[in-house]
């Protein structure tokens, strides 16, 4: 009866550091710009909830998926915080007029982004908070 070989790469990892396991095959191209488009597309009905989940599925096998799931995260995140701070604002007036407007403004980037990485090109909204890194 033989063993198995005995060396570091054989070893299983120490207690509570996590065991490496493979991403998955790698994306094809247009594969690459669905997941990218629908992350960017998604926040429109779904909000930070699309770029979230396409970020943690995908940021580890796909890099262009990855950083255009993370910069609709991003996005989505920034409009969340400017809807928050539009429901006081409501009170003296003002928020019944940035509530909707950044309604629109979600609409309209988050088509172009869509629209951009669908083309297989990487699209950067021009203002975001960069919260997830």
């Amino acid at each position: 009866m033989t063993q198995p070989p005995m060396g570091p790469e054989s070893a299983p990892p120490p207690y509570g550091q996590p065991q490496m396991q493979p991403a998955g095959p790698p994306l094809s191209p247009s594969d690459q710009r669905l997941w990218a488009m629908l992350a960017h597309l998604g926040g429109i009905i779904l909000y930070f909830l699309s770029g979230l989940i396409v970020w943690l599925v995908y940021k580890d096998r796909d890099q262009f998926v990855g950083d255009q799931a993370k910069e609709a995260l991003n996005f989505q995140l920034t409009l969340l915080i400017g809807y928050l701070i539009s429901i006081p604002l409501m009170f003296v007036a003002i928020g019944f007029v940035t509530y909707p407007l950044i309604a629109i403004v979600g609409l309209v980037f988050s088509i172009i982004g869509g629209l951009a990485a669908n083309k297989g090109e990487a699209y950067r909204y021009p203002f975001a908070l960069r919260l997830v890194k």
